[in-house]
């Protein structure tokens, strides 16, 4: 029997009157909803009428959809998504005049299948549906990594080169921060979607979206075990012998309902690996003193984790569902930090929990207005324990030997987020508003650095023979060449076991370059609030004409600055008559940069009250470690914010043009721009005037406040430009072949980076890995000449390809290529030039061959102490090499059990994104297997490239120009998990599934 309008729904739609018969025709409008409530973007919905003649629609990113003029008549009206399906058809009859109705979709059954999607369904003028994007769903996640670590470097790989400094950012259910879910928690992962939206506080461009998967209404589960063993592997390229690896992943997933109105989806993840660390550095036989280069070492770091991740969804009404998510981790990572650099001494205990709680409340407050309420709690706490007490010592890109300097440390990090977004639909507009507000508190108790660090850079020093005897002229005057680190270390003890003093040390060559030591109080708390407030419509000018015109506001504490206002617009333009096949989209927009906490908490812990650090250059007393009433006299280093801070800014715009290709495939071509405004950096604002500061001779220098002693003042007066060309395809072959490939050409220039410190020990340790720009310091205190150059954004070339590939006997191939150009690396002295206490003075090109001390390197004569003419190298003159990464699962799939029927779909459409795997369909019954098991094997870096790591710039480094690391094998911090051990990884993985 046909739904009247006026009927009460059932409990998976919504059913109401619209408006009185306005017209001959009709039109329907309306939302559809996953089974939390929640929206579900680029469904596709299928009008058949009773010849069977069909109407399709895509609904838009907020989940809503329209179809402008209909005939009246009786329908039936079905909807689906990738992972989600309709229970049956639902059987309607329109009546003149707007028509309105609800959507509510189901977990989709279980099954080995993919479809193919149809040509022509790709294109659409929804901001939302932009051909650039990516949507991965289903067996597309297959090709990403397992754990953690590993998916969330395939998806910033994915992601490309964001537009602006500040990397890629990643969102999970809409809320910023938190851990990243279990894989398989995942629903789907949006990638560059929508990106002049003013909901959006970032550039889309970059920009990774993570849906989990809500309860079934029906009972599923799956349990895996990945398991990997270094016997299986490759050795890693900087290591003498093969680093021991083993890996043990296990966990499990169920899911369900509860009641009629309640559903709830549970994980359970546990791993236990043992990764290899490398030591790859130079060192000193500690007897002959004899320099040992290369020196290997492997060294096992023990990794463990467990988390569990439940979630419930309850319907509360027929308009109203609720839905609760909490994520909990533990981890603990013992020796972390060791490796590249650092030496055994230098491990870290590190341990941790990590919390989520998420609750969402979605609202259907008539037909045509949405309300969705958001709240996030997440907390962090991390404890990290020296495993050895003592103090460090930093051979500048030598060694790094003694203790870690963070004592017994705690960072206790507490988040809140409360969004309240609303949408509003017409036929012609949909208009979203809403307020996002954030606290973060902060409890620290770091007593970084309280027991000293020396540093021994490179340095310029009379040659010696092979008996160490100085080397002279036919004058009398020393020969002078640059010697590096390990050699000014060696000349030190060499010279003390023959019992010089610490002057005549220091004039052949050795003795440290700098000793720094913090005291006071290790315990701080600080707190940080933002809002940001946004109103967008989406304005359907014409069937094929769509302009989105945003406008947000944003602000934040602890900066002094209430003009950040971000004005958003948007144009799509569909060509071809009623089937387009081609889309031009342009967009501009301001996008404004928000000023991170831990920069407020090194400002306020190096206060120079709070905390005193002591710098002491060319110190005597090396190897012992100064009783701290002896450092009064010593210049401190005090951080501060600059009074006119403002929070950085882009200004970004964008054109592209999406075209429908034959053999359902999609393409697009877009060009982005961004002009950086106010962006960070910091600067010695005490520095020596220029010419009064001989690094060569202690106490030198003449200080604007009159006393030694750097000020590290951060700024906004940074500059930004970046200028890209993206390429995207997307295709659905058949069932069996499916792929995705983009291509972006890159170019950012830039005075200031998202990078960590330059190497100064004592300033390092507080502020290194913060936020954006803000670890960036120029090379000269008074000249910004140079500084503006390429950033550390700047890979010109990026290409990604995957996809998915069916073969005989269910063999599945899920590759996954990444192939970038080298990065730009700064060049640098190694050493003290401007009396601020950093190291990142950077060479000259030497004009005259018969200067003293010159390095040659394949950039030229290079001159460690520059002088007046000469050419000094800008920063980031460096270019490392390319990295060439393939990625392959090799998967096959068992079905047993006996079958059952499932209402599943079936008919091919395209989802928005212009990605290859998003299912959409009318209804059908097929047959299921009750039991699936998959067995699979994972192989990163399958080709088994030398893919290096960062390059060491620091000339006085016996390793420069070269990396002492694989790429992606930073060193283990935080709670972070490393498997870098092995160069190419295997990893065997199996799935039973119910």
């Amino acid at each position: 029997m046909p739904t009247s309008p006026t009927q009460s729904c059932p409990d998976d739609f919504i059913f109401a009157a619209a408006a009185p018969i306005l017209a001959q025709t009709a039109s329907v409008h309306g939302r559809v909803l996953d089974p939390s409530g929640a929206v579900v973007p680029h469904a596709t919905i299928t009008l058949t009428d009773s010849a069977g003649a069909t109407t399709t629609e895509t609904a838009n990113g907020d989940g809503s959809f329209s179809v402008a003029t209909i005939a009246p008549g009786e329908y039936n009206i079905i909807a689906s998504a990738s992972n989600l399906e309709q229970e049956k058809p639902l059987h309607i009859s329109l009546h003149p005049g707007p028509n309105s109705i609800r959507l509510q979709l189901r977990i989709a059954a279980i099954r080995q299948q993919t479809t193919v999607q149809e040509a022509g369904q790709g294109i659409s003028t929804d901001a939302a549906s932009n051909a650039s994007a990516l949507v991965l769903q289903g067996k597309a996640l297959e090709s990403l990594g397992n754990s953690s670590e590993d998916l969330s470097t395939d998806l910033q790989a994915l992601a490309g080169p964001s537009a602006g400094p500040g990397g890629g950012t990643v969102f999970i259910d809409g809320f910023s921060g938190g851990q990243l879910p279990s894989k398989d928690a995942i629903r789907e992962i949006r990638i560059n979607q929508n990106p002049f939206s003013p909901e959006y506080d970032k550039l889309g461009y970059g920009r990774v979206e993570i849906l989990t998967k809500p309860g079934a209404d029906k009972y599923h589960g799956d349990a895996y075990y990945n398991f990997g063993d270094s016997v299986w592997n490759s050795r890693n390229p900087y290591a003498a012998e093969k680093a021991p690896f083993l890996l043990k992943e296990y966990g499990a997933s169920v899911e369900g309902p509860l009641r009629k109105r309640a559903s709830f989806f549970l994980t359970v993840d546990r791993a236990a690996i043992d990764n290899g660390a490398i030591i790859n550095g130079t060192t000193l036989d500690e007897h002959s003193l004899t320099v040992v280069d290369p020196f290997t070492q492997v060294f096992k770091i023990p990794q463990r984790r467990i988390r569990v991740s439940p979630r419930l969804d309850f319907q509360l009404t027929p308009s109203d569902t609720f839905s609760m998510r909490y994520a909990f981790s533990d981890a603990d990572i013992r020796h972390s930090g060791v490796g590249g650099f650092n030496l055994a001494s230098t491990g870290i205990h590190n341990s941790g929990t990590d919390q989520t709680a998420q609750l969402v409340n979605t609202l259907v407050i008539s037909p045509s207005l949405l309300n969705e309420t958001r709240f996030q709690f997440h907390r962090a706490d991390i404890r990290s324990v020296s495993e050895d007490p003592s103090s460090q010592l930093d051979v500048l890109n030598s060694f790094t030997g003694g203790g870690a300097q963070v004592g017994t440390s705690r960072n206790a990090l507490t988040n809140y987020e409360f969004q309240n977004y609303t949408t509003y639909s017409r036929p012609a507009h949909t208009i979203r508003f809403g307020v996002r507000v954030r606290a973060s508190v902060l409890g620290n108790i770091s007593p970084i650095n309280f027991g000293g660090t020396f540093t021994i850079g490179g340095r310029t020093a009379p040659a010696l023979d092979a008996a160490d005897n100085m080397i002279v002229d036919g004058s009398g005057n020393p020969v002078l060449v640059n010697i590096d680190s390990i050699e000014a270390y060696r000349r030190t003890l060499l010279f003390q076991r023959e019992g010089l003093s610490p002057a005549q040390i220091r004039v052949l060559g050795g003795g440290a370059s700098q000793f720094s030591i913090s005291v006071g109080n290790p315990s701080i708390s600080i707190h940080q609030e933002d809002v940001g407030a946004f109103i967008g419509d989406d304005w359907r000018m014409r069937p094929n004409l769509t302009v989105n015109l945003g406008l947000r506001y944003e602000w934040q504490t602890n900066l002094h600055d209430f003009r950040d206002v971000a004005p958003r617009v948007g144009l799509a333009w569909a060509l071809g008559g009623t089937n387009p096949k081609t889309v031009i989209r342009a967009g501009f927009g301001f996008f404004y940069q928000r000023f991170d906490l831990i920069n407020l908490l090194t400002a306020t812990r190096y206060d120079g009250v709070a905390q005193r650090q002591y710098v002491v250059n060319n110190p005597d007393f090396f190897p012992t470690v100064p009783d701290i009433p002896s450092l009064t006299g010593s210049q401190q280093t005090i951080e501060k914010l600059s009074p006119r801070l403002r929070a950085p800014y882009l200004v970004n715009s964008a054109i592209a043009l999406e075209r429908q290709l034959p053999s359902h495939t999609t393409a697009a071509l877009t060009y982005v721009r961004s002009h950086g405004v106010q962006q960070f950096f910091t600067n010695d604002i005490n520095a020596p005037f220029p010419g009064s500061y001989n690094p060569e001779i202690p106490g030198s220098g003449i200080y604007p406040s009159g006393r030694p002693g750097a000020i590290f003042e951060v700024m906004s007066a940074g500059r930004y430009y970046q200028n890209e060309l993206i390429a995207n395809i997307t295709s659905t072959v058949n069932d069996a072949f499916s792929l995705f490939a983009s291509y972006a050409f890159n170019r950012a220039e830039s005075d200031t980076d998202y990078s960590p410190m330059p190497q100064n020990q004592n300033f390092n340790q507080s502020i290194s890995g913060t936020g954006l720009g803000v670890g960036t310091f120029p090379a000269n205190p008074y000249s910004l000449a140079g500084e503006y150059g390429p950033a550390s954004t700047d890979i010109r070339h990026q290409l990604n390809v995957g996809g998915a590939l069916s073969l005989k006997w269910g063999l599945r191939l899920n590759p996954l290529f990444i192939v970038d150009s080298g990065s730009p690396f700064n060049i640098t002295v190694g050493r003290d030039l401007y009396g601020n206490t950093l190291f990142n003075g950077r060479p000259g090109l030497a004009a005259d061959s018969s200067r003293p001390a010159l390095v040659p390197t394949r950039y030229g004569l290079l001159d460690p102490n520059p002088v007046a003419g000469e050419f000094v190298l800008p920063r980031n003159f460096g270019r490392g090499p390319d990295i060439v990464m393939f990625n392959l699962r090799i998967s096959k799939g068992f079905t047993f059990g006996r079958s059952r029927e499932a209402f599943i779909a079936t008919t091919s459409g395209n989802q928005a994104g212009g990605s290859p795997f998003s299912t959409s369909s009318a209804s059908s019954k097929a047959k299921v297997g009750r039991y699936n098991l998959t067995i699979s094997i994972s192989i990163r870096n399958i080709l088994n490239r030398n893919n290096p790591g960062p390059i060491i710039g620091n000339i006085a480094s016996p390793l420069f120009g070269t990396a002492n690391q694989p790429y992606g094998a930073a060193s283990v911090g935080g709670t972070g998990f490393s498997e870098s051990a092995n160069n190419r990884r295997l990893e065997l993985q199996t799935r039973f599934t119910f």
